[in-house]
């Protein structure tokens, strides 16, 4: 059942549906390094919730950042709803509060699926290129989700041979993420922001539908002041570089989500 929600008090959300149905968040049954995903009352449905813990490194470095988790829950949900307009499906449902949202549930492809548009991080690093370098395309790359492994890259042969996803699925994705890259280039763009790169992920419904799902987010994206290359993204927090709150907070600040104070 696809429906939409209403913020209400405690572990009862109210579904703004035609019949205003109750849903609520009962047992955890996920834990991740930035959210928690619980159960409700509908077995289509989960909630998500938003934490401020940072991690880098696979896990190696542990941290906070303050009011991350309201920032990237808000923003995530902004941006799906604009991808949904722009033809790319996603989980998304209702905000709930600051911090928690209502998306649909789905079987998690176990594929970190990442578009570089400037070269950056493990990419420069890989292949000794500057940071900072403009590509000539965007390119398109698979990490294996398994942090015990270190999310290894992989092909979408590799990902075919061990059945983490079939041909059809990496042609989908495939779509789906430059597709996103397209809309998110022009939509940051206009707020003075590069997008660098970013990583997504995808799930299935219970059809068998692959949608958007996870978060775009300051998190999960490299974004650099057009003007001035400042970093507005967790590479503040990766590289000690100061200023991770206040990064955040300018990147929603020129999307809109934060009115100027």
């Amino acid at each position: 059942m696809v429906c939409s929600h209403r913020k209400t008090l405690g572990k009862q959300h109210t579904i703004s549906d035609e019949e205003d149905t109750v849903v609520e968040k009962l047992d955890m049954i996920y834990e991740g390094k930035a959210k928690k995903v619980f159960k409700t009352g509908d077995e289509n449905v989960v909630i998500v919730d938003y934490k401020d813990d940072a991690t880098a490194f696979n896990g190696e470095k542990k941290g906070t950042i303050v009011g991350k988790g309201v920032i990237n829950n808000k923003m995530t949900n902004f941006l799906f709803q604009k991808l949904e307009k722009a033809g790319v499906p996603t989980h998304y449902i209702e905000e709930l509060s600051d911090r928690e949202t209502a998306v649909k549930k789905v079987k998690i492809i176990p594929l970190e699926v990442i578009v570089r548009n400037v070269a950056a991080g493990s990419f420069s690093k890989r292949l000794g290129i500057e940071e900072g370098f403009q590509l000539l395309c965007p390119t398109l790359e698979f990490s294996y989700k398994d942090d015990a492994l270190g999310d290894p890259l992989i092909n979408d042969y590799f990902a075919i041979a061990i059945g983490a996803a079939t041909r059809e699925d990496i042609d989908t994705i495939t779509k789906y993420a430059f597709m996103v890259n397209d809309f998110l280039k022009e939509f940051f763009g206009e707020c003075g922001i590069d997008l660098i790169d970013f990583k997504i992920e995808f799930g299935k419904t219970d059809d068998g539908t692959i949608i958007l799902a996870d978060e775009i987010s300051p998190d999960t994206c490299r974004f650099w002041d057009k003007k001035t290359h400042e970093k507005l993204d967790k590479d503040r927090f990766r590289r000690d570089l100061g200023g991770v709150e206040d990064a955040y907070q300018e990147v929603a600040k020129r999307i809109g989500l934060v009115q100027e104070s």
